[in-house]
């Protein structure tokens, strides 16, 4: 049988949750007084809708083969990823054979490099690659991860981001991992007012649950420092990123700072190979959080996750629902899955990528079976109901 080659590639952007998950209404504890780099001007510091998080919407992408397959993936792009596949890595995709991943790959990074390296140019690249990886799943009939070598284990185990880890510990989640709501420039009484939050919250969950702080790039060297120390007496057992992502300096000072066997991690918006590999060589870290959907996708988190395992650090991708799933189950250093909790009150277990995607596996009682992620591809449907806008063709 002849392998089929890739007919089209098409790139649609939808509005409304999804893989932008920051794109809720009003009244959601993801958009609510949460510590960022904007938090040092006040007009800023309560909402991170209020600064543009959720300007970028949903990316869709389309890749149908020549006999009438056709895989998808979303991450977040928005007008500017459809821009960037329809008029310049469709070139690179259309008529190529579905198995040439590799080639792809290399030839849309190549190719953007004047003008990418990170951010939304990485994200669209992102969002193609898992589309083909997608597609040639279905073109096999076979999941993802087989793909990938099989898993290495019978079943993913949990933590749970979100407002409340103390709900998290009753739904079976390993951990909670909370945002920091105040940064430097609230001062002493917004340190104090972290640390209340955490020892409320150790109080509640007891002292074998784990409890963690995402400060989303907010902090600075001197203030993680001392953050972290304060924190240690309620066994907080991560800081993640703490810094902004270029301030490889800054982690590799702050990890040799931190109270004993307490964790520095990073890397969410952090993208290829060679991002982390300065994480990596410089001793940034304990443990990188990769996105499958903005550092390259899967065909360089493969990369990034073996330079990972050389230095002995293990490989947490930040939450990417099934995307990343399919992933952790078929590597040996990402003992466990981020699950982000995306119920407006995290009092319950909803499907992450919620409405675009059909289909979608969340873990039971902070478990999901590798059998859960045995069908052809990544296992999800598009929701046809949910309407897409093409901005741009070629």
């Amino acid at each position: 049988m002849s392998t089929p080659t890739i007919k089209q590639v098409r790139a649609y952007t939808v509005r409304g949750g999804g893989a932008d998950y920051h794109d809720q209404g009003e009244g959601h504890w993801i958009d609510d007084h949460i510590a960022t780099p904007m938090s040092k001007y006040p007009e800023y510091r309560q909402s991170r809708q209020s600064f543009g998080i959720n300007v970028l919407g949903t990316l869709v992408v389309e890749i149908e083969a020549s006999d009438g397959t056709v895989g998808f993936a979303v991450t977040t792009g928005g007008d500017l990823g459809c821009w960037i596949i329809e008029k310049h890595l469709a070139r690179f995709i259309e008529g190529a054979k579905v198995t040439d991943i590799e080639v792809m790959w290399d030839q849309m990074f190549r190719s953007t490099v004047f003008y990418g390296r990170k951010g939304i140019v990485l994200n669209t690249i992102s969002g193609v690659d898992l589309a083909l990886w997608d597609l040639l799943g279905k073109v096999r009939q076979v999941p993802v991860h087989q793909l990938l070598g099989g898993p290495v284990r019978d079943e993913l185990v949990f933590y749970a981001t979100g407002s409340r880890p103390d709900l998290a510990k009753e739904m079976g989640f390993i951990g909670g991992k909370m945002p920091v709501h105040h940064g430097p420039a609230e001062g002493e009484e917004g340190l104090n007012k972290t640390i209340a939050m955490l020892a409320d919250m150790r109080n509640k969950v007891g002292d074998d649950f784990w409890l963690m702080f995402d400060c989303w790039m907010s902090l600075d060297l001197d203030y993680a420092t001392r953050l972290a120390h304060a924190a240690h007496e309620y066994k907080l057992k991560w800081i993640e990123e703490a810094l902004l992502p270029d301030d490889y300096w800054g982690y590799a000072e702050l990890r040799k700072r931190v109270p004993s066997q307490m964790l520095v991690t990073t890397g969410e918006h952090e993208a290829t190979r060679y991002g982390f590999r300065l994480l990596l060589e410089m001793g940034c870290c304990d443990i990188i959080q990769p996105d499958v959907g903005w550092c390259g996708g899967i065909t360089e988190l493969i990369k990034i996750s073996a330079l990972a395992d050389a230095h002995n650090v293990m490989v947490v991708p930040h939450g990417s629902s099934v995307y990343s799933y399919h992933f952790v189950i078929t590597r040996t250093n990402s003992p466990f899955a981020e699950f982000l909790m995306m119920a407006p009150k995290a009092d319950k277990v909803v499907p992450m990528f919620h409405p675009q995607l059909l289909d979608e596996p969340v873990p039971i009682n902070g478990r999901m079976k590798a059998s859960v992620l045995d069908k052809p591809g990544f296992g999800v449907r598009l929701n046809l109901d949910v309407k897409l806008h093409r901005p741009f063709t070629h």
